[in-house]
């Protein structure tokens, strides 16, 4: 079987970037299951996968654009200390959720200068050329269940909990893969 929209694939991957620093990898865990389709991976692997089956070993190279987007130099501020009322030892590389223009954003704290701390809104990938290398180890149909939630469930997947609706309505309010 072929990968193609609406099908579960899993993977087994090592990133990295264009030095050739490991970034992440599967190896030694789970393959990554993912819905084809859906978003559920960056755009760029996404394209890449198409058309593949099981068995296949690739390498992709994804630009920036194509996978974490540029780096947007808005993003970084400085805010004053106040901003961060009720916690009382700020660090470099803390992170937080704040609201933004499009929904939550992830803030990093990268610089403390006395009152002034500066954050960072971009992911920690923008701006990255990835350099992926793939192997496909299984492709299947996506059961009704995982196209109504938008991902898989299972082994490599997404784990519902017994307090999670049957809808599906809280499954990723703590975040999906």
């Amino acid at each position: 079987m072929q990968i193609a929209d609406q099908k579960v694939v899993s993977i087994h991957y090592t990133l990295r970037d264009k030095a050739g620093n490991v970034l992440d990898s599967s190896e030694g865990n789970q393959p990554l299951a993912f819905i084809q389709g859906r978003g559920n991976i960056i755009p760029g692997l996404e394209s890449a996968m198409d058309g593949k089956a099981v068995g296949d070993k690739f390498d992709a190279v994804i630009p920036a654009a194509e996978a974490y987007g540029e780096r947007i130099e808005e993003l970084v501020q400085v805010l004053p200390r106040s901003m961060f009322s009720g916690i009382d030892d700020i660090m470099v590389g803390m992170q937080f959720q704040a609201t933004g223009g499009t929904g939550p954003v992830v803030i990093t704290v990268t610089d403390i200068d006395g009152d002034q701390i500066t954050v960072d809104g971009n992911h920690e990938l923008a701006g990255v050329e990835l350099h992926f290398a793939v192997e496909v180890v299984d492709v299947r149909d996506a059961s009704a269940e995982e196209l109504a939630h938008g991902h898989v469930h299972g082994a490599g997947g997404h784990h519902h909990h017994d307090d999670e609706e049957e809808d599906g309505e809280h499954c990723c309010g703590g975040g999906c893969h």
